[in-house]
């Protein structure tokens, strides 16, 4: 494989590998890798939103690790325990949690239970 070009065959089933995420070649795949939250140090911060939601609160939950999986569970148990919808993203530079509804105490008290500090 020249550094100019693309990889169009090989019998070498490393270089043939293919990302999960974005299904391209691991040589050109262009995805961040994955942060392990256990090993990263962080402060969840709660804040409430009103604007371009259509008059609607929204319990935002910032700066947490651009984990997919990692937010994928959080989100799903603060929706469980809330009973309320929501939804994450790993948009940015860090990810985020949006809860429906003015939800701030339930949270607080939630990420207190599973050892994140949290501010706001």
């Amino acid at each position: 494989m020249s550094s100019e070009g693309r990889l169009v065959y090989s019998t070498d089933p490393r270089l043939n590998a293919k990302c999960p995420k974005c299904k391209e070649v691991v040589s050109e795949c262009t995805c961040t890798p994955e942060v392990d939250p256990k090993k990263v140090k962080f402060t969840a911060v709660l804040r409430l939103e009103k604007q371009a939601r259509g008059g609607k609160t929204v319990t935002v939950i910032d700066h947490l690790p651009k984990s997919e999986l990692y937010l994928k569970n959080l989100c799903t148990n603060l929706k469980k325990k809330c009973g309320s919808g929501g939804t994450y993203s790993t948009e940015g530079k860090d990810g985020v949690i949006e809860i429906q509804g003015d939800k701030r105490e339930i949270i607080r008290v939630l990420l207190s239970k599973e050892g994140i500090p949290v501010k706001g």
